[in-house]
């Protein structure tokens, strides 16, 4: 009588390639793909020690130096948060899911994607939107250095390109035009206008080095 094989152990035995085996890669991998903010290998975040929700919840966030107390569910997301719920809507939405960099802010000083971090989760982190970057009636040099290479068309990506940029350079203080394209290559510009934010990001270099490497 003929026995019955597993057909995944078969699978396997040819080329050591399953499907299961390719879900359990790419579940595993995935993260790797990309460029820019997506070529920083992610972290699991930590697990919380008691779960909340699943309806609204009281939370504080550290939004440009300043708690603000929100109520929000826990799905919502931090870019939800500011836009819906705080209106500081700089962050756009475009793809929502992590991969065009319209929605970028800074957390603890890194470039981050506010569609893909839990409201809940940003608390205790210092959280920098486009509308914190500089006093109002004026430019911060990134910002100047924008408006001074026309690194902008429609508009909608700058705020994202901005502060991708603020963070990039304050790793990044010195960096060639390689070093620019590679560290914005998480943001993406449907108007093409990448020459004029490579050219901008490069002014904004020395813009800050002479006021002493002042990125706040």
């Amino acid at each position: 009588m003929r026995s019955k094989k597993d057909p995944d152990r078969s699978r396997q035995a040819k080329g050591n390639f399953s499907r299961r085996g390719f879900i359990r890669g790419v579940g595993i991998g995935g993260g790797a793909l990309g460029t820019g903010l997506l070529e920083n290998a992610a972290e699991a975040a930590p697990a919380t020690a008691a779960s909340a929700g699943p309806g609204p919840v009281p939370i504080t966030l550290n939004i440009n130096g300043k708690p603000v107390n929100l109520t929000v569910e826990p799905r919502v997301t931090l870019l939800d948060a500011l836009r819906n719920r705080l209106d500081l809507t700089g962050a756009k939405r475009v793809c929502d899911r992590g991969t065009c960099g319209a929605c970028t802010v800074l957390m603890n000083g890194k470039s981050v994607y506010s569609c893909s971090v839990l409201a809940i989760d940003a608390q205790g982190k210092a959280i920098e939107t486009i509308e914190g970057i500089a006093e109002p009636g004026k430019l911060h040099p990134v910002s100047a250095a924008f408006w001074n290479h026309d690194a902008q068309q429609c508009g909608y990506c700058t705020p994202g390109f901005v502060m991708a940029a603020k963070g990039f350079l304050a790793e990044h203080p010195n960096p060639n035009l390689e070093d620019v394209e590679h560290g914005l290559g998480g943001n993406l510009c449907r108007c093409g206008t990448y020459m004029g934010v490579r050219q901008a990001v490069l002014e904004a270099a020395r813009t800050l080095k002479t006021q002493g490497g002042k990125n706040g």
